[in-house]
């Protein structure tokens, strides 16, 4: 194979992976008989706290929610559990109906024309929008805001490698007015929880001739306005937040629509519905531009799963819900951060760090550490927040969702400020 590929070493092969890559050796432990290993997997959860036992107020993009029943109850059918590609049409009617009932459901949340199948998460998928943008617009750099989860930003950082797209930061004004700029990319509540003033960098973009490419939380729009009200071109999001546990990180689903004349530059697959021959309903995959099914240079992108039985979950809860389910659980979002920020603003030597509207976190400035106040809650059994001390000075990023109770916010508040009177 070295020989056909004009290759004469293995080392020659992978000379283009980092030398820190190549010094790591495997540091894998000994062979295990099946009963060792189950008893080592055994051991090895009985060392996980009780998630019941402990109020939690840690978000930053993967968030502990109600779930309902139903959703188990219909996603752990064999049929969807044991589903993969439909790539036989006329024997993969239920897993493409399902397909399209994902793609319905995400274009009615988001206000946008068109949705395709899923990506990865919401990560990978603001780094495909930005790739997209780059190819409609002929353009090679892109601006995206402070205000954006670094962890996004470092998934960006990553795809833009190859094609060698700039990525600058947006402040104020477009990081590169020069002309070259593909799209402005926002999150829609940011990063540290607050909305941003979407129809200003809507204008900034498109004056400019750049796309808006919107990076949304799809249970705020229970109660805030879609991205398509501000003229976003392409819409991401995490669907962890519909029907998906926090599960370690993953797997997750991608959310990702866009409007009707971009769809042609869209990554992944779509489903469309028609009829057959009989007149009888029929799916079909009606975009399929992935490098799977058509040449290298001509596919949008080289995702290789539709997360479909993920999508599912985030489907069964949103076909559960329904628009005021989805509104009310927004509403209780809402209404529970802003009650927990009361509270913990009027503590001697805690206070609100940003001024604004935000949805269901926000940062607090802390008197110690938060790595430290965060050790000590543990005492308290209540997993604090996300400690942003590194873009604010001892902030912590704190979350409150439907699941927190008014007895585990009063809670937080009390074991804040009794390890901030000892400060």
């Amino acid at each position: 194979m070295l020989d056909a590929i004009g290759v004469a070493t293995g080392e020659e092969l992978f000379k283009d992976l980092p030398e820190s890559i190549d010094d790591n050796e495997l540091n894998l432990p000994p062979a295990q008989s099946e009963f060792e290993l189950m008893q080592h997997a055994q051991e090895l959860a009985s060392m996980n706290r009780v998630p019941g036992d402990y109020a939690c107020f840690l978000g930053a993009g993967s968030y502990r929610r109600h779930i309902p029943a139903i959703v188990r109850q219909i996603t752990s059918r064999s049929e969807f559990v044991t589903a993969y590609t439909p790539y036989q049409p006329e024997v993969s009617q239920g897993t493409l109906q399902t397909a399209y009932e994902f793609q319905t459901l995400v274009c009615q949340l988001t206000g946008m024309e068109v949705a395709n199948l899923g990506m990865y998460d919401g990560a990978s998928s603001l780094a495909e929008a930005a790739l997209m943008a780059a190819r409609i617009t002929k353009r090679n750099s892109v601006a995206v805001a402070g205000s954006v989860s670094p962890l996004y930003r470092d998934v960006l950082e990553t795809y833009a490698q190859a094609p060698g797209l700039a990525i600058n930061t947006l402040d104020t004004d477009l990081a590169d007015p020069s002309g070259d700029t593909a799209c402005v990319i926002v999150q829609q509540p940011n990063f540290f929880g607050y909305m941003e003033d979407l129809d200003r960098l809507s204008a900034l973009a498109h004056d400019n001739g750049a796309l808006l490419i919107v990076s949304v939380d799809p249970i705020s729009l229970g109660i805030f306005k879609p991205p398509s009200d501000y003229d976003a071109d392409i819409v991401v999001g995490e669907g962890q937040a519909m029907g998906v546990p926090p599960a370690f990180g993953g797997p997750y689903v991608g959310l990702f629509a866009c409007k009707q004349q971009f769809v042609r530059q869209m990554p992944g697959r779509i489903v469309g519905k028609t009829v057959d021959t009989r007149d009888r309903t029929a799916y079909v995959l009606t975009l399929q531009t992935r490098e799977q099914h058509i040449r290298r240079e001509r596919a949008t992108s080289n995702i290789c799963t539709a997360a479909a039985l993920v999508a599912l979950m985030s489907t069964v809860y949103m076909a559960s819900f329904g628009k005021q389910g989805l509104k009310r659980a927004a509403e209780l979002c809402y209404h529970k951060s802003h009650y927990a920020a009361g509270l913990i603003d009027a503590i001697p030597g805690y206070s609100i760090a940003i001024d604004g509207t935000f949805f269901q976190e926000f940062v607090v400035e802390c008197p110690l550490p938060p790595s430290e106040i965060n050790e000590r809650l543990l005492e308290y059994k209540i997993i604090g927040g996300l400690d942003v001390s590194d873009q604010i000075d001892n902030g912590m990023l704190v979350s409150a969702t439907e699941l927190n109770t008014r007895e585990q916010i009063n809670r937080l508040a009390a074991a804040l400020a009794e390890i901030g009177a000892g400060a």
